[in-house]
């Protein structure tokens, strides 16, 4: 068997498949995403995280129906070269890999400003060192250490929300007279919460290590993404119940200070979110690697990033390209704006995935779903910052750009 021949050992079940997914998901968003969305939405906020997961879930039955058909790692860079074309397939791969790369610096330098803030980025550096040594060591270890982290972390949730709604006297409705940015706003604000949802596809980019793949990803990806929609949709309502939409849209961190009237809670929510975000990225990490192996293996990147580890049974060389991609953008950017960057990118992905969903049914019925996912990337996409847009358009156009010139020297 050659290099580019190796294939990865099935070991993940519904369970751990539904771990990894919720380690992605119940991450830096629910921490972080809060603040900003708020700000934008106001009193709408319920509303935008409701088209946030409407929009997710069209994406996740979509990326489902397409795991099953191609389960192969790389996720839609695998349906868009199936079903639409290498040059599609391609652009999704480009643009999930540099916009997660960028997330993951992201992710990296939020553990380092919760955990230590005079020294963020060595934090943030030894975040990733650390975290894409978890992944090297085999993909069920990696499982494992997210098991650890969410059960951690719901229970982080859990308290939030105890004490948020023990502090406010109760849940309460929050429409008090806040103001949004209009339509706008609620769409800015619902695909920053998209952002939050989006690690329900690490399943998927995993069905190369997933047994019977067709009925282990739909089921995995289901409870995943309806275990975290629960979760937000409690913690959204006791943070608001406890601080107003003014004072969540004002803070950095309202969880923590959401808990703040009991003494301790703060310190416990923090490292929560360390937790949390750390284990976000570990999933992530998982990911983009597997996207570059699958890239590599169709010549789209060095094929040497298409070794898999003769022991540990991992995309080796790809998962340490990507670590030392992340360290140097953590050392080299401010990545606040990357935030929005990659959450266009990854909009840009499952539009590609929902195109390709299109083409696996022609009856009118299982293109409604693909129809209102693609439409949804499309709006939440143009509802960002204009900065962000325009960055993303740079990039996806770049890619395009070096598939075009690598495909004429081929030719040649």
């Amino acid at each position: 068997m050659g290099m580019g021949d190796a294939r990865l050992s099935r070991s993940l079940g519904v369970v751990d498949s539904v771990v990894v997914g919720l380690a992605a998901m119940v991450g830096a968003g629910i921490f972080a995403a809060l603040g900003p969305a708020s700000a934008a939405a106001g009193d709408w906020l319920l509303v935008a995280l409701a088209i946030a997961a409407v929009v997710a879930y069209c994406n996740a039955r979509s990326s489902a129906r397409l795991a099953a058909v191609h389960p192969e790692s790389g996720g839609t860079y695998v349906y868009g070269r199936e079903r639409l074309g290498p040059f599609w397939g391609y652009l999704a791969g480009w643009g999930f890999v540099v916009g997660k790369t960028a997330s993951c610096a992201a992710m990296a330098m939020t553990v380092g400003a919760y955990a230590w803030p005079g020294n963020a980025t060595a934090i943030a550096v030894l975040t990733v060192l650390v975290v894409t040594a978890v992944n090297y060591a085999g993909v069920q270890k990696s499982a494992r250490a997210a098991r650890l982290m969410v059960t951690f972390v719901l229970l982080v949730l859990l308290g939030v929300v105890v004490i948020a709604l023990a502090g406010a006297g109760g849940p309460a409705w929050p429409w008090t007279g806040a103001e949004s940015g209009g339509l706008g706003g609620i769409l800015q604000a619902a695909g920053l919460l998209f952002f939050a949802f989006a690690g329900y596809a690490r399943i998927a980019t995993l069905g190369e290590e997933v047994r019977d793949p067709a009925r282990t990803i739909p089921r995995a990806i289901g409870w995943a993404l309806a275990i975290t929609l629960g979760v937000y949709l409690l913690v959204a309502v006791a943070v608001i119940s406890a601080l107003g939409p003014e004072g969540v849209a004002g803070a950095i961190d309202p969880l923590a200070q959401a808990v703040g009237s009991v003494p301790g809670a703060e310190a416990v929510v923090r490292a929560g979110a360390v937790v949390a975000v750390a284990g976000a990225l570990l999933s992530l990490l998982l990911g983009v690697s597997r996207t570059v192996l699958a890239m590599a293996r169709d010549g789209h990147l060095p094929s040497a990033l298409a070794a898999v580890h003769p022991r540990f049974g991992v995309p080796h060389r790809a998962e340490l390209a990507v670590g030392i991609a992340v360290v140097v953008l953590v050392l080299l950017l401010d990545v606040r704006g990357a935030i929005g960057f990659s959450a266009f990118a990854v909009l840009f992905y499952y539009l590609v995935a929902n195109a390709s969903a299109w083409t696996l049914d022609r009856s009118a019925r299982a293109r409604v779903i693909p129809l209102l996912g693609a439409v949804g990337c499309v709006v939440l996409g143009l509802a960002l910052p204009l900065a962000s847009v325009v960055a993303g358009l740079v990039v996806q156009a770049l890619g395009a750009a070096v598939y075009v010139v690598r495909r004429q020297i081929g030719a040649s």
